[in-house]
């Protein structure tokens, strides 16, 4: 667990926009984009960031349905949200029809009553709907709504819910809920320093552990608790918390986004503003997704795709809570990385070994120290002991000052930006001095210094007081949540420092080949391989030579003209793997195989019972890597784009990478980069090296056509696309396409 925040263990806070209504307008190439602008398929390019500064920090609140009858959950309910309401100087309104006051504060009959405006509501009552039109006409900014039964109970719940939400966009209030708990009216410390992290959960338990950061000195400053997202969702307050000053970064626990492409906007923004945002999503495997759905009603889109579209924005992903507690905090609270290299420093031999292999595993540098600054160190360690990295000093030194040298030597080397210190387990004094050392070594660098204490007591002194209690070390308990913590750490900056935000880029007006293409539309229909190659013909994407023909002298003459040797393919709506019925014949060098092969084809069609539109004579393409590259619709996400091994090899291995649209050349080859298969585009056993430049130009051809034509196209295949070496191109040698 990382340690303490007293004092100045800061980000160096970013200057950031503080949005406190809608998103400034962006300017992009000189044109001032609002955040009202949409992109070519109509879906908005900037997200929307509601004002909630009253419903964190309002200055009356209407409690519908307040008791201070004895017994009664609502009277606990009322009692907590009067102690939150005088921590945050509120004035507290009780609404009841029957009773004339709660806990000594005058009741109002009803919400229509209410005689003074009234910036949040709290609904403690089984069925909020009837009490929102109310809301709406007394001006009510924000609602809270606590009842269950909605979404999470199925198909009548989820009813009830749909009546609710339309309720409420036809309102203007903003609800929080249903289903949703008390976590945003906590005691939160205000003592602390620093950054804060500003929590969002969709299950309140689960957000527990970071809540309890604060006993360890960790500043918290606000929970959402989202419930159902009838409204508020877990978007809206991560757009919200990117702008706020005191914000260091945004802790996530996610069960099922409400809607891709908020989301997607929302971490858009924080990574426009600089702020990490760290989420747990649970549904990774079939079981964990049914669960997620039946408990908060929502979908839980494809995993891959949450993944790499989570990727796309700098949400970094964690598996565990114990992994989100630790992240968000060293991400929240450390300064800039100087440097990305890493260096382990132990008093053992084995525990930094086994550290290093670790860290290198992960995807950490460890660069070796020069010469010049191991020879320094060895002024202090032994000749015998390694100092390359990871360094061993054997024994870290207690009884003078050599050790506090060691640790600074390692720290004024430029190349190093983390130290990072396993301690396995107690061992006095030896631990208890280089705790101290690490600590003041700490406070006295603008590096990142973390320590693993490995006890499982925990109760140790040099661990409770000395780490836990210095203002600038990261403390950790496990090997792995210190390296993921670090890694998530380099790369974030890493990101941000870059970082383009793709809708920035997005087309926003149809190019000339969304119209030849919308021509070839046929509403819920597939196409003919013939009609799909027509198709990415329109988007500039490179198809062999061939004609499509009904006889078999067109076919001899079509071969001629095409240049044996040729390939004859059946053709039509209803085929979607030729190759299996024997409708595909390869490596035809005559008139008369091109005779024989095309009433072979037709025949085998008629004993099918296949519709032909023609027989396809094609120029036959040299060899090359066979790719996959093809657009599927995701339910949360809308259009993705998927590029992966061709052939038979796609259904073999199951090697892809997948990215939502838009996305550019740099996210393009990032997807190639994923691939396990990526070594054969780089060429292998004396075969040349791909034309990979080609197979990106025809990604980013195929993301554009998936973003003009999203209300036209459900699904497209280009398998095999082969991709030739290098400077000769890639060709789309056979293609599926189904509209929608």
């Amino acid at each position: 667990m990382l340690g303490s925040t007293h004092g100045t263990f800061t980000t160096g806070l970013r200057a950031r926009v503080v949005a406190c209504g809608e998103a400034p307008p962006v300017v992009v190439h000189g044109v001032t984009a609002a955040p009202g602008d949409q992109d070519v398929s109509g879906r908005p390019l900037y997200a929307p960031v509601p004002d909630l500064d009253r419903f964190f920090r309002p200055e009356s609140v209407a409690v519908v349905g307040a008791s201070d009858a004895e017994g009664r959950p609502n009277t606990g309910i009322t009692r907590q949200l009067l102690a939150w309401a005088e921590r945050v100087g509120a004035r507290i309104v009780p609404v009841h029809p029957t009773r004339t006051s709660v806990f000594g504060i005058d009741c109002v009959p009803s919400v229509g009553a209410l005689t003074e405006p009234v910036d949040l509501a709290v609904l403690l009552v089984a069925d909020p709907l009837p009490v929102i039109e109310e809301l709406a006409a007394a001006n009510v900014r924000f609602a809270v709504a606590f009842a269950s039964g909605f979404a999470e109970t199925g198909e009548a719940g989820a009813a009830a819910q749909e009546r609710l939400a339309a309720a409420v966009r036809q309102s203007g209030l903003r609800l929080l809920g249903p289903n949703t708990n008390l976590n945003a009216f906590e005691r939160f410390r205000e003592d602390l320093e620093g950054p804060a992290v500003a929590l969002i959960t969709q299950s309140g338990h689960q957000g527990r552990p970071v809540f309890t950061l604060q006993e360890l000195g960790v500043r918290l400053s606000h929970w959402a608790p989202t419930g159902n997202e009838a409204d508020l969702e877990t978007s809206d307050f991560i757009s919200y918390f990117a702008g706020r000053p005191e914000v260091g970064a945004i802790a996530c626990y996610v069960e099922g986004l409400k809607d891709g492409r908020s989301f997607l906007l929302a971490a858009d923004r924080a990574a426009r503003q600089g702020v990490p945002v760290v989420a747990v999503k649970v549904g990774r495997t079939e079981t964990g997704a049914r669960t997620a759905a039946s408990h908060t009603g929502k979908l839980t889109g494809a995993d891959q795709v949450v993944d790499a579209a989570m990727r796309q924005y700098g949400v970094i992903r964690v598996d565990g809570l114990d992994q989100l507690q630790d992240t968000v905090t060293l991400l929240a609270r450390a300064r800039r990385p100087v440097a990305d290299g890493v260096v382990v420093y132990s008093i053992s031999g084995g525990t930094g070994a086994h550290f290093a292999d670790l860290a290198t595993a992960a995807g950490l540098e460890l660069p070796t120290l020069p010469q010049a600054k191991q020879d320094e160190l060895h002024q202090w360690i032994p000749e015998y002991l390694s100092v390359a990295n990871p360094v061993d000093n054997g024994g870290h030194p207690v009884g003078d000052w050599r050790g506090r040298k060691i640790i600074d030597a390692i720290l004024a080397d430029p190349s190093v930006g983390v130290l990072i210190c396993p301690i396995t387990g107690p061992f006095p004094p030896m631990s208890d001095r280089l705790a101290q050392d690490l600590a003041d070594a700490a406070e006295a660098t603008d590096k990142l210094v973390c320590v693993v204490w490995g006890s499982p007591v925990g109760t140790e002194e040099a661990y409770r007081t000395t780490l836990l209690g210095s203002s600038r070390l990261a403390t950790f308990r496990t090997f792995s949540n210190c390296i993921g913590a670090v890694k998530a750490y380099l790369d974030h900056h890493r990101f941000t420092s870059g970082y383009r935000s793709p809708f920035d880029e997005a087309p926003r007006t149809p190019s000339p080949s969304f119209r030849k293409a919308q021509a070839l539309m046929r509403p819920g229909r597939r196409l003919s391989e013939h009609a799909a190659k027509q198709l990415l013909r329109a988007y500039g994407i490179r198809v062999p030579r061939e004609q499509l023909v009904t006889s078999a002298a067109a076919a001899v003459r079509a071969a001629g003209l095409v240049g044996y040797p040729v390939v004859m393919k059946a053709s039509g709506a209803q085929l979607a793997h030729k190759t299996e019925l024997g409708l595909v014949k390869v490596g035809l060098t005559s008139a008369s195989q091109v005779r024989d092969a095309y009433r072979e084809l037709t025949d085998i069609a008629r004993f099918e019972s296949i519709d032909l539109d023609g027989i396809l004579v094609c120029q036959m393409v040299g060899r090359g890597v066979e790719m996959v590259v093809g657009v599927t619709r995701d339910e949360l996400f809308g259009p993705t784009v998927t590029v992966g091994l061709g052939g038979v090899l796609v259904e073999v291995l199951g090697d892809t990478a997948v990215r939502v649209p838009p996305f550019g050349e740099q996210e393009a080859r990032s997807m190639l980069a994923d691939l396990r298969g990526r070594a054969l585009l780089d060429g292998v056993r004396g075969a040349p090296p791909a034309d990979v430049d080609a197979l990106v130009e025809v990604v980013l051809r195929v993301q554009r056509m998936a973003l003009e034509l999203d209300g036209d196209l459900a699904e497209l295949d280009i398998n095999p696309l082969m991709v030739l070496p290098r400077g000769q191109g890639a060709v789309a040698l056979d293609a599926l396409a189904v509209c929608r």
